[in-house]
């Protein structure tokens, strides 16, 4: 017995260079595929966000001197190369899966609509909803939120190189310690940057829980 129907999984396009400088981790990204594969063969529907960091950042690019829509946009189409890299990976491994896009991208992916998503969850696919919000100004994490309240996902289990949610950023402060459960108002209080802002007040406002898991260690994902 599974312990949620529906998911929203999201998961870092950092976390995808593996130990490269850039780009896509062909073995991380295969350990991705059979660790998404397992949960789904345990009967769990998934649906995925993924961002798009290991190859352009808006925010990064805008510093640089990009224009702030331009550098969003180019983010967009790095989370739908990420998508689509996704999407080959699973079907690698025996598992249907689409890529749906928030901006109209045929035939490299189907434009997303909140019907056609929870149908082919109903289906045993699993979604990759790619392009952000479709919108600049938006992050991935924001994306993640929207779809998730959208497919109405029992949860939100954001997949990153760390355990949970800690006082701070456990890679930097050797100090910090971990919550077992914590609510959102703690999260503003504290403010802790678990995702930005609006993606935090919408899960709170729709009554989305979150998980924050490390995908990059095996057998975790079908844990939760």
């Amino acid at each position: 017995m599974t312990k949620y129907k529906r998911i929203l999984l999201k998961l870092s396009g950092e976390s995808l260079m593996g130990d490269q400088q850039y780009g896509i981790d062909q073995n991380r990204l295969n350990d991705y595929a059979e660790e998404i594969a397992m949960l789904v063969k345990s009967g769990v529907q998934v649906g995925i966000v993924i961002g798009g960091g290991n190859i352009f950042r808006g925010l990064s690019g805008a510093a640089k001197g990009f224009d702030r829509v331009k550098g969003d946009q180019m983010g967009m189409l790095a989370t739908i190369i990420n998508s689509l890299a996704l999407n080959s990976a699973l079907r690698n491994v025996e598992v249907k899966s689409r890529v749906m896009t928030s901006i109209r991208m045929e035939p490299i992916g189907e434009f997303y609509s909140k019907e056609k998503a929870i149908e082919a969850l109903i289906n045993g696919e699993v979604v990759i909803i790619s392009g952000g919000t479709g919108n600049p100004y938006f992050t991935t994490d924001t994306a993640s939120a929207l779809r998730g309240i959208e497919i109405e996902a029992d949860i939100m289990l954001k997949g990153t190189r760390v355990d949970g949610i800690y006082t701070a950023d456990p890679e930097k402060d050797p100090t910090a310690t971990k919550f077992d459960t914590i609510t959102f108002d703690e999260i503003y209080k504290r403010n802790l940057r678990i995702m930005d802002l609006t993606a935090t007040t919408m899960c709170n406002e729709n009554n989305l829980p979150i998980l924050v898991f490390n995908m990059d260690q095996k057998g975790n994902l079908k844990k939760y």
